[in-house]
């Protein structure tokens, strides 16, 4: 039974401010500072939030989650401050790129931006068809097997269009610096689908990928 929808796009790193004006820039959207350690990329919607907080630990290993963004060019990203980690081809039609604190994200290049920038969130797994299919359920919303791994659609108050789960060779080894909260109607039911508490409004789904969690009125 679906009990999960989503709320926004979350992400840790060691210099909010920095990130979240490379983040207004790459969307099209507007970064505000809360406090020192904490604003948010502001877009349309509360949903379209993507909220960052300072955390003193270094990056040092790929993130398991990323997004996918459209732009008009690479060189544009990179006067902003991104860089290049895989360039396009192989079959690939992106181009792997790292914001200025080594976050990864995916380009997709397009002659016109739609409104939208941000296409999808991306969480590798070791198990796509697994970790795609709880979350399906807890959203209630369809899934698909694509050629790189499970895809989750339509997901309830989710302004991203697809939620992607993509196989990997390597296995978790830390916590996830960037993340997404959803809203549920209590902890009990989120725990009796599956999901384990980390941290006081923290989980993690059957694979570890941590999520925040807030209880929904209604």
């Amino acid at each position: 039974m679906a009990i999960a929808r989503f709320k926004k796009v979350t992400m840790e790193c060691r210099d909010p401010e920095r990130i979240g004006a490379f983040w207004g820039d790459v969307l099209g959207r507007t970064w505000k500072a809360y406090d020192a350690d904490s604003g948010g990329v502001f877009g349309p919607t509360p949903r379209h939030t993507i909220w960052l907080t300072r955390t003193p630990e270094p990056k040092t290993v790929k993130n398991r989650v990323h997004l996918d963004v459209y732009a008009l060019s690479i060189a544009g990203l990179e006067v902003l401050g991104a860089t290049v980690v895989l360039p396009k081809g192989d079959g690939r039609t992106w181009t792997v790129m790292a914001d200025p604190e080594g976050n990864e994200f995916c380009a997709f290049l397009r002659e016109e931006l739609p409104e939208d920038r941000l296409h999808g969130l991306v969480v590798d797994c070791a198990d796509p068809a697994k970790a795609g299919s709880w979350w399906a359920g807890l959203y209630g919303a369809p899934a698909k097997q694509t050629d790189f791994g499970y895809t989750v659609e339509q997901v309830p108050d989710m302004p991203i269009l697809t939620l992607d789960f993509n196989p990997v060779p390597e296995s978790k080894t830390v916590p996830s610096r960037v993340r997404w909260e959803i809203s549920v109607p209590s902890f009990a039911e989120l725990e009796a689908a599956g999901a384990t508490q980390v941290s006081p409004g923290v989980y993690a789904d059957p694979e570890g990928n941590e999520f925040g969690v807030v209880l929904r009125r209604s």
